[in-house]
């Protein structure tokens, strides 16, 4: 049985569905008994998936080049 580090290890390919049928059973099985990694494994498939609905909306978080520009070069007027 995998050790909760090697789940660890392993979850985002898990959730990817990037292992082989034998290691997909050996996680599936220790989070049968694992609550701590069943915990782990559902925060982690949460955070994937705000981090891709972020990922689709990005362009709307992108800011006014000129703006960035004033910004990097120090010219951008203070508010205060």
């Amino acid at each position: 049985m995998l050790t909760c580090k090697e789940l660890s290890e392993r979850a985002t390919d898990y959730l990817e569905n990037a292992l082989s049928p034998a290691q997909r059973a050996g996680i599936k099985m220790h989070l049968l008994m694992c609550k701590h990694c069943q915990a782990y494994v559902d925060q982690l498939a949460k955070t994937v998936k705000l981090l891709k609905a972020a990922g689709d909306s990005a362009a709307e978080l992108t800011p006014d080049p000129a703006l960035l520009a004033k910004f990097r070069s120090g010219t951008a007027e203070s508010q205060g």
